[in-house]
């Protein structure tokens, strides 16, 4: 059924999850409601998908409670219910499933559902991080940089935006960037903020090709240079950015 349903055969895969799935299989009852969230296979049917998923996670199947947490924190097929969601979300996250953990802490850190509590959020984040969960490493890097449910310290800050830059989350790599940039918890090193906003920038991050074209306007960690200054500018600008758009004008008006 696997096989199956990889290779977009979901028919086949609806037949072999569903005679599964009514012999008791959790996994399969899992599965099988997969197929009728996403409507491969058969009509997309959300009461259909909680009704397999309850099945499932009935007999502890981790993913179903996560996806159940989802339903009732989107609402589909289901009134929105985030004290619902933060119940499957933990029957989950219990069982080490880090995808819940994360989304535990999103709940606590908004206060939907719960009461706000930055220490709960930093607790599940941590959880999830260690799993490699890149999100919750980043989330626990704003944590530290703002000063949020901990004493706000850069060096943890830049830390957790490390492990999250280093699967390639730009939003991480940029606010690494901006750490080098202000000095903030390490020593200002304009060339290393370049090297975390071009990362940043090379996924169309457009406030880190902003912040390029303002270190090339500038000077500030390479040779000033008006026309790189105008190249990020402009991939900025395309993307709706203002304030870099501003700045051409800026440019085109001064003849630089």
């Amino acid at each position: 059924a696997v096989e199956a349903y990889e290779q977009q055969d979901y028919a086949t895969a609806l037949k072999k999850w569903q005679t599964l799935a009514e012999a008791g299989d959790a996994a399969a009852q899992s599965n099988l409601a997969v197929l009728y969230y996403e409507g491969k296979g058969v009509a997309q049917d959300y009461a259909q998908a909680r009704a397999w998923w309850e099945k499932a996670a009935a007999q502890g199947d981790a993913a179903a409670q996560f996806n159940l947490g989802i339903l009732y924190y989107e609402g589909k097929g289901v009134t929105q219910d985030y004290g619902q969601a933060r119940a499957w979300y933990e029957k989950a996250a219990v069982q080490g499933d880090a995808d819940a953990q994360y989304n535990l802490g999103i709940l606590y850190a908004n206060g939907w559902g719960v009461a706000q509590d930055y220490d709960q959020a930093r607790a599940w984040w941590e959880k999830a991080a260690a799993q490699g969960h890149v999100n919750g490493q980043y989330n626990l890097g704003v944590l530290y940089a703002e000063g949020r449910g901990v004493v706000q310290d850069y060096a943890q800050a830049r830390a957790w935006y490390e492990k999250a830059a280093a699967q390639d989350y730009a939003d991480a790599q940029y606010n690494l960037g901006l750490l080098y940039a202000n000095g903030q918890g390490i020593a200002q090193d304009y060339g290393k903020a370049r090297a975390w906003y071009e990362k940043a920038a090379a996924q169309d991050d457009a406030q880190a090709q902003y912040n390029l074209g303002v270190l090339y306007y500038e000077g500030k960690g390479v040779t000033q240079d008006y026309d790189q200054a105008r190249a990020w500018y402009e991939k900025a600008a395309a993307q709706g950015h203002a304030r870099a758009q501003y700045n051409l004008a800026l440019l085109y008006y001064n003849g630089k």
